[in-house]
Formats: C-alpha cells, sequence, structure tokens
C-alpha cells in the first residue's frame, strides 16, 4: 500500500485516537479532579497520615468518600467537571498525536510498508514505541495540561474564572516558560508510563489472543470487547502505580503561586521546588512516603476504566471509520 494508504491510516489513527481520548476523559473526569485536589494539598489526605508529623495544618481532604462529599456540597455537580474543557483540548491532539506516532512507529519497526492496524511487534519493541509516541503527544498538548491542573485544583472561589483568564494569568506571572512548568517530570514519567501501558497492552492483548486459540477458536482469535476491555484495564492500573510519584511532582510544579482560598489549606510557593530531584526529596521530607502517593487511590480507580475506555473506543472508532473509507 502506498502513500495514499498511509495517509488514510495516520487519518484514521488519529481521529480514532481524539474520539477515544475524549469520550475517557469525559466519563472519568471526576475521579481526576479528585485526584488532583489530593495531590496539591500539602497536607495529609488520609486519616493514618493525620496520625504522622504534619508540618502544615488542618487537611481539608481526607479520603475519597470526603472529598466527593465537599466538593459536591461546595461547588455541585460542574465542580466535577472543572477543567474539562481544557483536559479534552488536552487529550484530543494528546492521544491522536500518540496513537499516529505509535502506528507509524510499529509499521516502521515491522518493516513493513503496509498500512496494517494491528501490527505484532516483541514486547520491547512495543514498550519502546510506546514511550516515543507519550514524550511526542506531551510536548504537542502540554500548555492544556497546565490549565487543566489549574482550573481542576482551584476550588471556591475562583482564581480563574475562564481557561482564557488562566491561560493569560500563567502567561502574565510566569511567561511563556510557565506554561510548561512541570514538562521535565512529565517527561520522565512517560516514559515508563506509555511504555508500560502500550507494552503491557500489547502484552495482554497477545496473551488473550493465544488464549483463544487454545480454546480452539482458531478461526477467530481476535480478543472480544470484555476482553479488550480487561487488556487495557490492568494495562492502565499497573501504569498508573509504578509512575504515580512523579505525578504528584508535576502537579506541584503546575500550581506553584497558585493563590486559592486559605481554606484549601497551605500553597505551593513560587520557586518552592528548584527541579524534579529537589521536590521529590522535599516532599519526602516533609509528608513522607504517603506524600509521593497521594491521590493514589482515585488515580487508579480512574486509570482502569480510562485506559479501559480508550483501548475499547479507540479500536471499536478505528474499525468503524476504515468501514466507511471501504464503502
Amino acid at each position: 500500500m502506498g502513500e495514499p494508504g498511509q495517509l488514510k491510516r495516520a487519518l484514521i489513527d488519529a481521529s480514532a485516537g481524539a474520539i477515544a481520548g475524549a469520550i475517557s476523559r469525559t466519563v472519568t473526569s471526576p475521579l481526576d479532579v479528585i485526584k488532583i485536589r489530593f495531590q496539591v494539598q500539602l497536607e495529609p489526605t488520609t486519616s493514618w497520615a493525620l496520625l504522622q508529623r504534619n508540618l502544615y495544618g488542618p487537611s481539608k481532604y481526607t479520603g475519597m468518600l470526603q472529598a466527593t462529599k465537599d466538593i459536591l456540597r461546595e461547588e455541585g455537580l460542574p465542580g466535577f467537571w472543572r477543567g474539562n474543557v481544557p483536559a479534552l483540548l488536552m487529550v484530543m491532539p494528546y492521544t491522536s498525536i500518540q496513537f499516529t506516532v505509535l502506528h507509524k512507529f510499529k509499521t516502521y519497526m515491522s518493516g513493513s510498508s503496509k498500512a496494517e492496524n494491528h501490527i505484532q511487534l516483541s514486547p520491547y519493541l512495543s514498550y519502546i514505541s510506546g514511550a516515543i509516541a507519550g514524550c511526542a503527544a506531551t510536548i504537542g498538548s502540554y500548555p492544556f495540561d497546565l490549565i487543566r491542573t489549574i482550573l481542576a485544583s482551584q476550588g471556591e472561589p475562583k482564581v480563574y474564572p475562564t481557561m482564557r483568564s488562566a491561560l493569560v494569568g500563567v502567561f502574565n506571572t510566569r511567561g511563556l516558560r510557565g506554561l510548561y512548568s512541570g514538562l521535565s517530570p512529565t517527561l520522565v514519567e512517560i516514559i515508563p508510563y506509555a511504555g508500560l501501558q502500550f507494552g503491557t497492552y500489547d502484552t495482554f492483548k497477545r496473551w488473550t489472543m493465544a488464549w483463544n486459540r487454545m480454546r480452539g477458536n482458531s478461526s477467530d482469535d481476535s480478543p472480544s470487547s470484555f476482553q479488550l476491555f480487561l487488556c487495557g484495564l490492568a494495562a492502565g492500573t499497573l501504569a498508573k502505580v509504578v509512575c504515580h510519584p512523579l505525578d504528584v511532582v508535576k502537579k506541584r510544579f503546575q500550581v506553584e503561586g497558585l493563590q486559592r482560598d486559605v481554606r484549601y489549606g497551605a500553597r505551593v510557593e513560587e520557586g518552592a521546588y528548584k527541579n524534579m530531584y529537589d521536590a521529590l526529596l522535599r516532599i519526602l521530607q516533609a509528608e513522607g512516603w504517603a506524600g509521593l502517593y497521594k491521590g493514589i487511590v482515585p488515580s487508579v480507580v480512574k486509570a482502569a476504566p480510562a485506559g479501559a475506555v480508550t483501548f475499547v473506543a479507540y479500536e471499536f472508532t478505528s474499525e468503524w471509520l476504515e468501514s466507511l473509507t471501504r464503502t
């Protein structure tokens, strides 16, 4: 298949990835908001951590249920979709770039000139292709990620009422570099995260196909929608657990200097952390290991369905778009 076929494949990958990402982000937004509130809170976020040394004072959020009730009471249902617009503006180019780069890399590494959908690589190349795709997607969509975090973490009263005001505010106070605050830990995180997510997904998918063949389904060993769901769930969960501390560091850099209401606790002051290593060390010293895993529960609860929904939506959307182009 020549250039027209490659272009068609790239467009299908980009479109399917964007749609899958938008669906996943919207469905899991409430869990994402809760996760961000935990991550940017300097005080302990669990009842057992409250017994440890606390340098900051009383905690605003101490558990998922309590945080859910507080956000619902103080901000209503819309509070759970704070920052969803920039999140969609982020995730659509992010996911489309991710899947496009992923498929292009797989096509290149397989030595095939054909724009096939289900190219199988070794587990190692699947990890590498996922990491490269994740880095490319992160750089292309990062400012939207930063604005999303700020809008989702600010609470009430709002520091920035709209996405535009947040963008202008960050640019005026921190300059162009401010729109990329936290990019370093994000890139360090995305390499193992995307690598684990895509590599593990491909591995589980390969195992599932082998299992289907063992059961006598040699005529059609393609995974069912439920099997794809389980593969995506396992891949998303594993990747999130391993990489969560770097996500906490990223969020701290993103909200530096945000003057949110004092009832949300201590603020992350401008210049609080010199670099990624300094941030990890300071969080560990002041908040313990629990500090590096703040928000891990909603993060894992979110990562599982998010990964599953993304992959299943991508597979089905990709097949649907292919069928449209064949007619």
